[in-house]
């Protein structure tokens, strides 16, 4: 009996680029899931200074607290 499915030498090729096609689809589809998880965390300088301006005006922070927030985002 004969087992061939006419694969011949791609075999093992084709068995390597499906591992790669597949490893992939895994890193696109966990770089999409971060991406979405992420929303939107990332603020911007002027979006800190203007937190650090709402928390000096509610008396969380100090004059001084607050001078050296600003201080250390510029």
């Amino acid at each position: 009996m004969c087992w061939d499915f006419g694969v011949g030498w791609w075999g093992p090729i084709g068995g390597i680029l499906s591992l790669l096609f597949l490893a992939g689809l895994i890193v696109l589809i966990v770089w999409g899931v971060r991406k979405l998880s992420e929303g939107g965390s990332t603020t911007t300088r002027s979006d800190s200074i203007e937190i650090a301006k709402e928390r000096y005006a509610k008396g969380e922070v100090s004059k001084e607290e607050f001078e050296q927030i600003k201080k250390d985002l510029s």
